[in-house]
């Protein structure tokens, strides 16, 4: 089956991973199509649990897991040199890793987080509670299916898009392998959730835009990040002709889902067959974040030199720069043809003389 990211691009494009369809924006619940349900954070037995973690990259969200990175999804983008909003303070970033296993992606930032999420090692997510945060659309229209001339609600399309961060709850039901379940390489472990009618006032699903948004599960009274949203099931239909859509189901009977090149009906049961949301399993990939993290306080002071081939760029890292930070010198290998050089620094830097010396060009800082 075709199942769709949680990544708001300027189009909706259909494909069969979530890196190529649309990405979820915002928590959408069972119980009501309130757009102002939830957005605030969690309190009672469900304080503490997450929202204090969740900071603004772009459209979506991140999560700080080390005082100086933070963790979101790599579907949803972003640059070296971009702010990420965390509790009122803009942190510019200064370095990214990709996971090559996963749609993880951890960010590097200027200066230091006042507090980070702790993660979930554990292998027992199966069955625990989830608490699950996201941005961006509201709850829409209905969707219906008609058998033996009796209409019944089947779910609600993905509504407008208004970036607001909200807060629900569901179970994972199972862990599933991406490559297999999704048809995709590179996406790993997964922590599915399914959208039940029975699930309790919070219980939801995600649509666009809710990408890189955090699920936390309690462990030993702490709440925990278990995983980073990806995908949900999806896209849908009510018949083999029509272009489909995208919406929160919790009974896909009825329903018709793209599945290759073709839509596949969903027959009817008698018990709702609920549709799922995906989210990226982080226990599965602890010792990649760990040596990640294992350099947990970088010197800010050393500065990158970027290059361009006109002023207004664009400009690249240069690889082969040797930067020697007692004498303030930039060494790189000289080249042919004009060039314009910039510093990439957590600090305030600036170049102040450039000259050729034995094949290289030597530049100065302060």
């Amino acid at each position: 089956m075709l199942h769709s990211l949680l990544k708001r691009p300027s189009a909706l494009i259909l494909a069969s991973l979530l890196f190529s369809s649309p990405s979820v924006n915002s928590v959408i619940f069972f119980s009501t199509g309130d757009p102002t349900y939830n957005t605030t954070a969690p309190g009672g037995t469900l304080s503490n649990s997450g929202w204090q973690y969740q900071g603004l990259w772009g459209g979506f969200l991140g999560t700080p897991i080390a005082p100086k990175y933070f963790i979101t999804a790599a579907h949803v983008g972003g640059s070296i040199g971009d702010p990420f909003l965390y509790q009122g303070t803009n942190y510019l970033t200064s370095a990214v890793f990709d996971d090559p296993n996963t749609d993880l992606r951890i960010w590097r930032v200027c200066g230091t987080f006042p507090r980070f999420a702790p993660l979930y090692t554990g292998t027992s997510e199966v069955g625990q509670n989830l608490v699950v945060f996201g941005r961006g659309t509201q709850r829409g229209a209905e969707v219906t299916t008609t058998n033996f001339f009796q209409t019944r609600t089947n779910g609600w399309l993905w509504g407008p898009y208004d970036g607001v961060q909200r807060w629900g709850e569901n179970v994972v039901t199972q862990i599933v392998d991406g490559g297999g379940t999704l048809g995709q390489s590179g996406v790993g472990d997964l922590l599915a959730a399914s959208f039940d009618s029975d699930g309790g006032p919070n219980e939801c699903d995600l649509s666009v835009g809710d990408s890189a948004g955090a699920v936390f599960i309690q462990d030993g009274g702490v709440w925990k990040l278990a995983g980073i949203n990806f995908a949900v099931d999806g896209p849908y239909n009510t018949s083999d002709a029509d272009p489909g859509f995208n919406a929160a189901i919790f009974d896909q009977g009825g329903l018709y889902q793209w599945s290759g090149t073709n839509w596949v009906l969903t027959p009817d049961l008698p018990l709702p067959q609920p549709g799922s949301f995906y989210s990226t399993r982080i226990s599965s990939r602890v010792d990649w974040i760990n040596s990640v993290l294992a350099d947990s306080n970088p010197d800010d002071s050393l500065p990158t030199l970027q290059i361009a081939f006109s002023a207004i760029g664009p400009y690249a890292d240069v690889a082969a720069a040797t930067v020697d930070p007692i004498a303030r010198t930039i060494t790189l290998p000289q080249s042919s043809g004009a060039r314009f050089y910039r510093l990439r620094s957590c600090r305030s830097l600036q170049i102040t003389s450039i000259q050729a010396q034995g094949g290289n060009v030597l530049l100065t800082y302060e």
